[in-house]
């Protein structure tokens, strides 16, 4: 028996339907027997006049994801005149979807690869956030997009968390009047850092709450006001000398802080053109 060749013909990369057709396959335990052979980037109608001269000689089987106009048209007149079997990946499912939406398809060619390409940069920036949180490796400061820096409880892991979200590499920095600051964060330019502060009084309300949450007792030095008073200077001091832009957290949510943040940053790169 002579295997069946399908052909995958796509104006993009043709994943969609070379996925769709050796699922199918799969359901006649043949995968291997068939023969799928696609043809991505399809842009003109000669193309398609090759394609479907091959399956007409191989009596073979055609899958399409066509969405620049005029080339869907064409191959189905091609596939009809010839009598070759076409299937239609999307065509049907477009139709649904802007009937049910009451609006039509943007019909562009590789839209989903775009998507992705967004979806990758977020992943990168989330596993950058994580690699480089809290100062765990100061080597990051020097590829961040963003690096902020605070004392403890000043919301840099959330922020650079939401901010990963968004597809910005954050790095973060605590700061602590007993540790040296990292000397990479004085190799950097400043336009780069951003500096969070908040009041007192409400660090000091954070700060023992979240004792209690880990069952110890409120009376660490970490949550008295002198500690508190005390780090908040050597952190103004150190943004000052830095000339970083700083932001008060205080009574802000995570993303007001952060859409904060990104304007000050993009403010400073218009700055430094």
């Amino acid at each position: 028996m002579v295997s069946p060749v399908i052909y995958v013909v796509s104006d993009s990369l043709g994943e969609t339907a070379e996925f769709v057709a050796r699922a199918a396959a799969s359901q006649f335990n043949a995968d291997e027997k068939f023969d799928i052979r696609r043809v991505p980037y399809v842009t003109d109608k000669q193309i398609l006049e090759d394609v479907v001269e091959e399956a007409s000689d191989t009596c073979g089987i055609i899958a399409y994801t066509l969405v620049i106009p005029g080339l869907k048209e064409e191959l189905e007149r091609l596939t009809q005149l010839h009598n070759i079997p076409a299937v239609d990946i999307m065509g049907p499912l477009l139709e649904a979807l802007s009937k049910a939406t009451s609006t039509k398809p943007k019909m562009e060619a590789g839209l989903l690869h775009r998507l992705d390409d967004q979806y990758f940069r977020r992943v990168e920036a989330i596993e950058f956030a994580v690699k480089y949180d809290d100062g765990k490796d100061p080597r990051g400061l020097l590829y961040a997009d963003v690096v902020l820096i605070g004392v403890s409880r000043t919301s840099k892991t959330p922020v650079s968390m939401y901010l990963a979200h968004k597809r910005v590499k954050v790095a973060n920095v605590p700061i602590v009047p007993e540790v040296e600051p990292p000397a990479e964060l004085f190799r950097i330019p400043s336009r780069k850092i951003i500096g969070l502060t908040i009041q007192p009084q409400l660090l000091l309300q954070i700060r023992q709450e979240r004792l209690k949450t880990l069952g110890l007792t409120t009376d660490a030095e970490y949550a008295s006001l002198n500690r508190i008073q005390k780090e908040l200077a050597y952190a103004d001091r150190l943004m000052a000398q830095l000339a970083c832009p700083v932001i008060d957290v205080s009574n802000k949510a995570i993303e007001e802080t952060a859409s904060k943040v990104l304007e000050d940053y993009y403010r400073g790169e218009r700055d430094a053109k």
